[in-house]
């Protein structure tokens, strides 16, 4: 079977190592680099499947790195991997094009959720600064947007906090089936073409209560 393939972009080499020791078994580590001049080089020669990427990277950093991969059109997903615990840092992040947000003090295991999460097409946002995030990404309200019915609000919350179909049925004691047919007709709705889309128009548009 195929290991998801990851780029870690990291300029301390204590870090980078832990990453590639943490992460090694379960996913294929393409490359570690240190500099942010060299990510989109990187990632336009080995196609990760996600990039970690450290905001803080001598020469470029994670942000510019972001809109430089966004101009390239690499489809790379990009989780930034921080110490910065800055609910404004995730919002300009996730604004720039990054998938996930996650602070170096989370557990490996958080990571490795982040990861799945971002592999499997949600938004992933450290656990700790998640509530602050959708505070700060909320807009004003449209009046002329698609209500969602009630049930459609419970699988849209589940979804943005990273569950998968599965998951979701298992929660709402519902067919996996209907979250996925629940789900296309809320991309319907919102006009979107991607769960990491309908992710963020529900966190921009505050649909749901978190």
């Amino acid at each position: 079977m195929t290991r998801p393939r990851v780029l870690i972009a990291e300029d301390h080499r204590v870090v980078a190592d832990g990453l590639v020791l943490l992460l090694g078994e379960r996913y294929e580590i393409v490359a570690t680099v240190r500099d942010g001049s060299d990510v989109l080089d990187a990632a336009r020669r080995l196609h990760p499947d996600v990039i970690l990427l450290d905001v803080s990277m001598p020469h470029v950093s994670g942000l510019e790195s972001m809109r430089q991969l966004r101009e390239h059109d690499v489809q790379s997903r990009v989780i930034v991997l921080t110490m910065h615990a800055d609910p404004e840092l995730a919002v300009e992040a996730l604004r720039a094009g990054a998938s996930g947000f996650v602070l170096k003090e989370s557990s490996g295991e958080e990571l490795m959720m982040a990861l799945d999460a971002v592999l499997g097409g949600s938004t992933y946002l450290a656990a700790d600064l998640t509530k602050e995030i959708l505070t700060l990404m909320v807009g004003p309200a449209d009046l002329n947007m698609p209500q969602l019915t009630t049930r459609q609000q419970e699988i849209l919350r589940l979804i943005v906090r990273g569950q998968r179909a599965k998951e979701i049925a298992g929660t709402l004691n519902v067919s996996s089936r209907s979250v996925e047919a629940a789900k296309y007709k809320m991309m319907q709705q919102l006009r979107v073409h991607s769960t990491a889309e309908l992710v963020r128009y529900a966190i921009e548009h505050r649909l749901v209560a978190f």
